[in-house]
């Protein structure tokens, strides 16, 4: 069946070096935004290669038509899947599921590796898997817990006819 079962990409992450410099890359050069920043996040019972994952991150979300972009800024120094990876190439895209217990099994039969996991809010959750291709074959796989769907609607909607003030808002 292979990972393009689980679904469609709506999603295009990245993990730049300079995180303000890419913000204003894809708001000014792309006329993508306005993006919405997200401060430290912690997954909910994260494991990276299996053992608890204690990374701490940062995230800007904007939609480019109906592709989210995705920028990633990486607050602590545990290991990670962004550690070393920062650059200004595609870090991973990321496919939604609604039965993260049947992409997990997908993935697997496809032979990615799982390199983390974690709960997502209250009853999301996500998988990241390496793929196998090299830069930019990681895989997101997310369970949107209830309101992301909320959440990412505002930040689509928003995108519509944006006039390029307020390039970066925080939430929360």
């Amino acid at each position: 069946m292979g990972i393009s079962a689980i679904g469609p990409v709506m999603q295009i992450a990245f993990v730049p070096a300079d995180f303000d410099a890419a913000v204003r890359y894809w708001t000014e050069t792309m006329g993508v935004g306005p993006f919405y920043l997200m401060e430290n996040i912690q997954l909910g019972e994260g494991r990276y290669l299996g053992e608890p994952y204690e990374c701490i991150f940062s995230i800007a979300i904007a939609y480019w038509g109906d592709m989210q972009v995705e920028l990633i800024r990486q607050e602590n120094d545990a290991p990670s899947i962004y550690r070393g990876q920062e650059g200004g190439a595609l870090h991973h895209t990321c496919v939604l599921t609604d039965d993260i217990n049947k992409a997990r099994a997908i993935a697997e039969a496809s032979g990615a590796k799982i390199l983390v996991e974690g709960k997502v809010a209250p009853d999301g959750a996500v998988l990241y898997v390496d793929t196998g291709g090299g830069p930019g074959s990681i895989v997101e796989i997310l369970q949107m817990s209830s309101g992301s769907g909320g959440l990412f609607d505002m930040i689509k909607a928003a995108s519509v006819g944006w006039d390029g003030t307020d390039p970066l808002r925080k939430l929360g």
